[in-house]
């Protein structure tokens, strides 16, 4: 590391709350629809969005001069200064109550609800935890706890890791291509900045990965949407999800489901098999 990491410190960042405000719009509907590979359709007011639009909505905005080197707004602010170089979204609950609809005004209110220190096989590890409440008009549509993982870089003589196991296809399986341009749309639809996801010198040379990483919360959102459509279409309950392993760009990658007792479990999985996000989604 190249800053002392003072837990306390971080811990003083639990409880600081935000709101933000967004407007759902038709244009923002039809791009997730198509990035998520459904047909874009011509949406009008009243229609519903996408189960994770949500992640579309009111992102901050921070000038030029105000980002750091990895493409995301400078540490502090809301989000405690964790100096730790590599970010990753590592996973979350989602509890779904009311679809969001075209032409709504969504504010979400949020929390820092929890900073822990782990260590793993890759070196130190923290955890921060948020909490969501995503409102509408006509009340609570989604409650979101969303957990953020901050690492530290490879060191130089660092091990490479062993090779994860691969895992059978699911009952229910389909592919799509992890390509630059998938990659390229979801940062934008999200005004998300971190170069991880499009910038090849920067995540091979800088942070030492083998490509382009596919977004988390993509990965997630292709699998809600994927779990719905095997239950005809209606919304699941809750989401619950975790990042097991980075998939890169490059290859084709699969959603995969098996049936359980009270929904679905799915994961993504590479072109090796190995699955790379999981979740469970239950009605």
């Amino acid at each position: 590391m190249s800053e002392p990491l003072d837990l306390d410190h971080l811990r003083s960042w639990i409880g600081r709350s935000e709101s933000a405000s967004d407007l759902v719009t038709p244009q923002l509907v039809r791009g997730l629809r198509a990035t998520l590979f459904i047909d874009p359709g011509k949406p009008a007011l009243g229609d519903v969005a996408p189960l994770t639009t949500h992640w579309c909505l009111a992102q901050p905005v921070a000038p030029m001069s105000a980002l750091g080197p990895d493409g995301h707004p400078t540490r502090g602010g809301f989000l405690p200064p964790v100096p730790l170089p590599r970010r990753m979204w590592a996973g979350g609950l989602l509890e779904f109550q009311d679809r969001i609809r075209v032409g709504d005004e969504v504010t979400r209110n949020s929390t820092i609800t929890d900073v822990t220190l782990k260590t793993g096989s890759t070196g130190t590890l923290c955890f921060v935890s948020v909490a969501h409440t995503i409102e509408t008009s006509r009340g609570v549509a989604i409650r979101e706890r969303q957990d953020i993982v901050y690492r530290d870089a490879p060191g130089p003589s660092s091990a490479a890791p062993a090779a994860p196991a691969a895992a059978p296809p699911g009952q229910h399986r389909r592919t799509h291509l992890a390509d630059p341009v998938l990659l390229f749309r979801y940062s934008a639809l999200t005004f998300n900045g971190h170069r991880i996801h499009y910038d090849r010198d920067y995540v091979t040379k800088v942070e030492g990965y083998p490509g382009l990483i596919v977004h988390g919360p993509l990965q997630a959102s292709l699998l809600v949407e994927y779990a719905a459509t095997l239950r005809a279409d209606t919304s699941p309950r809750s989401f619950n999800y975790r990042g097991v392993n980075p998939l890169f760009d490059g290859a084709e990658f699969s959603l995969n489901a098996n049936e359980t007792g009270s929904g679905l479990e799915v994961w993504s999985a590479n072109n090796a098999g190995v699955p790379t996000m999981k979740g469970t989604a239950a009605w």
